[in-house]
């Protein structure tokens, strides 16, 4: 049985606003594939984004990155909010999935943009909201130069880790703080067993207060 389309969103603990118009997505030669977003029925065919009415009428078309921005700005109301939410992994995880519903992948939207080495809140700052865009790399050494507090924190052990975190992130993003996935693979994995990683930063709750932390400061400006 098909389910209406808001449900899928109402199963998000923070606030979104919910979906309500189809998008069908057509990529070069696929077949189309149904999804949901905001503010007017629309169709995406390649970069272009056809908006329609209800009657099937076609009012305009826009860049895929335009749509983009008015969909992140339904999500949140200024950069300021957009940066908190996404500093906080429970968060970021919901308003990747809002933008998911909506159509909206980072590898597309990074070509679209033009910007493959952008960090994905960096590209969504700067479609929506004109801010800065800073690359993974940028974002990644400006937090070692900055807070070396942070790291001082730790010791030698943890702080090669905490490094290396930020080295995978620079290469893949924010999908290499999920812990205890990350270590697993080099070169983490290759310090030492997973129960002797978690003792070095004291425990696995330290651990985990280790890398949130570490991703606060990340997007912290």
């Amino acid at each position: 049985m098909n389910r209406h389309p808001m449900s899928r969103t109402t199963l998000l603990s923070h606030p979104i606003q919910p979906a309500r118009s189809r998008i069908t997505s057509i990529p070069p030669g696929g077949e189309p594939r149904k999804l949901y977003a905001d503010g007017g029925n629309v169709k995406i065919a390649t970069h272009l984004v056809y908006e329609i009415d209800p009657d099937g009428k076609q009012l305009r078309v826009v860049r895929f990155t335009d749509a983009t921005a008015k969909e992140v700005r339904t999500i949140c109301h200024d950069a300021p909010e957009l940066r908190k939410r996404w500093a906080d992994p429970a968060q970021r995880s919901e308003i990747i999935a809002a933008l998911a519903e909506r159509g909206i992948g980072f590898e597309e939207l990074a070509a679209e943009a033009k910007q493959p080495d952008a960090a994905p809140f960096d590209l969504l700052c700067h479609l929506a909201f004109n801010a800065p865009l800073r690359t993974r790399r940028e974002r990644a050494q400006r937090l070692r130069e900055d807070r070396k507090d942070f790291f001082d924190h730790y010791g030698p052990e943890a702080r090669a880790i905490l490094d290396q975190l930020l080295e995978k992130y620079t290469e893949h993003g924010t999908a290499q703080f999920v812990i205890p996935d990350v270590l697993k693979v080099p070169p983490i994995s290759q310090h030492e067993n997973i129960s002797e990683i978690i003792e070095t930063f004291g425990g696995s709750e330290k651990l985990r207060e280790a890398v949130t932390r570490l991703q606060a400061l990340l997007y912290a400006a």
